[in-house]
């Protein structure tokens, strides 16, 4: 498969558009209207809809639709122009496609007029539809962070892993009919030189050396495929009688790596050993932690062992994805582009090449955790 630095339009317009785009300006201005029309696109009368509250940095308006006596459904309006219809109609096959061949993903549900999205024209803006089963369970926060009473935590590790072996098998044999773009279409140096500011230049050399590397790796079908890309969780339920977890928000899912779904995998381990002042201990703790995800990982498929020693790179990777996803952010929203405690910490482990976030170097802080000092820009 050829890497090329191509860079689709749709990402030159999220950085080139005119107005940004404010989440609370399409609330107030067509908030009402969508709703009605989304009621009638997808049968949901009767349905109370409830926001669900959008993380710094969202793209969608996000509802979910509950009525006594029937399955409660997620409800997602895109409003950005980063999005095409085909880049969303190539995200809602592919999870149709791991629904139907047993993948735990929440399914995407059909309008009335049988399509898996739909487009809505107001006030001279585009919007994108679609409409989720909403997945059983709770995320973890919800639950305190607590797991299944009376079962112990190396069940959800392992099952974090198996989850996403499962889709990952599934993968390798996908054959998408409208294809989402590669890693490489957006995260490449042209991109990454148009965004960042100069003043951080360092860290532009950082992010260009870490995409020759990604050149240079294998993208035969056993190591590179539809990967999620935000796999955490956050972007799952788990079923506390049964221990399933249920996978969803694929919206940022395309070619890739599936070493980076495992990075993020790894991270995913952090939180509970965060608060542990021993740097050999969060060690230990990570090591037997990954160890189980990947047992879990490797009961549905397999990975080459030279991906696995990829590790330490894709942790890297997932880094510059944050730091690039904050940059977006800042620029569509009309932001004064500053580094907070977080993103410079994030940066700061580019630019020194400190391994695994950081979380076993002297950087690192149990009392603050992943946070350096602000900088200027």
């Amino acid at each position: 498969m050829e890497l090329g630095y191509s860079q689709p339009r749709h990402f030159q317009l999220a950085l080139k558009g005119g107005k940004p785009i404010i989440f609370n300006e399409v609330v107030n201005n067509s908030e009402a209207y969508l709703l009605a029309l989304a009621s009638e696109l997808y049968s949901l009368e009767g349905y109370e809809f409830r926001p669900v509250e959008a993380h710094a940095g969202g793209r969608n308006l996000v509802y979910s639709c509950e009525r006594e006596g029937a399955p409660a459904k997620i409800l997602r309006i895109a409003f950005l122009t980063d999005r095409s219809r085909e880049d969303l109609l190539g995200e809602n096959e592919f999870i149709r496609y791991l629904f139907e061949h047993g993948g735990s993903v929440a399914n995407v549900v059909n309008s009335i007029k049988g399509n898996l999205v739909e487009e809505i024209t107001h006030h001279n803006r585009v919007f994108f539809v679609c409409l989720f089963e909403k997945a059983r369970g709770k995320k973890l926060v919800d639950h305190n962070y607590r797991y299944r009473e009376g079962v112990p935590i190396t069940e959800y590790y392992y099952n974090c892993g198996k989850v996403l072996g499962k889709l990952h098998q599934l993968s390798k044999e996908y054959q998408p009919v409208h294809r989402r773009y590669r890693f490489s279409d957006k995260y490449n140096t042209a991109y990454i030189d148009q965004l960042i500011p100069d003043s951080l230049s360092p860290l532009k050399e950082k992010l260009v050396e870490l995409l020759h590397t990604l050149e240079g790796l294998d993208t035969a079908p056993e190591s590179y495929g539809m990967i999620h890309l935000d796999y955490n969780d956050g972007n799952y339920m788990i079923d506390y009688d049964t221990g399933q977890i249920t996978v969803y928000d694929f919206d940022n899912s395309c070619f890739g790596w599936y070493m980076y779904d495992l990075a993020d995998l790894w991270k995913s381990g952090v939180g509970w050993i965060a608060a542990e002042p021993d740097a050999g201990k969060r060690q230990t703790f990570m090591d037997e932690y990954f160890k189980t995800a990947l047992e879990g990982y490797r009961s549905e498929t397999g990975i080459p062992p030279s991906m696995i020693d990829q590790l330490p790179l894709f942790i890297q990777v997932t880094l510059m994805e944050r730091i690039v996803d904050t940059f977006e952010h800042m620029r569509r929203n009309g932001e004064e582009t500053t580094c907070d405690e977080e993103l410079s910490y994030c940066i700061k482990c580019l630019e020194d090449d400190i391994p695994y976030m950081g979380f076993f170097h002297d950087i690192y802080s149990c009392e603050e955790p992943f946070a350096y000092e602000e900088r200027n820009i």
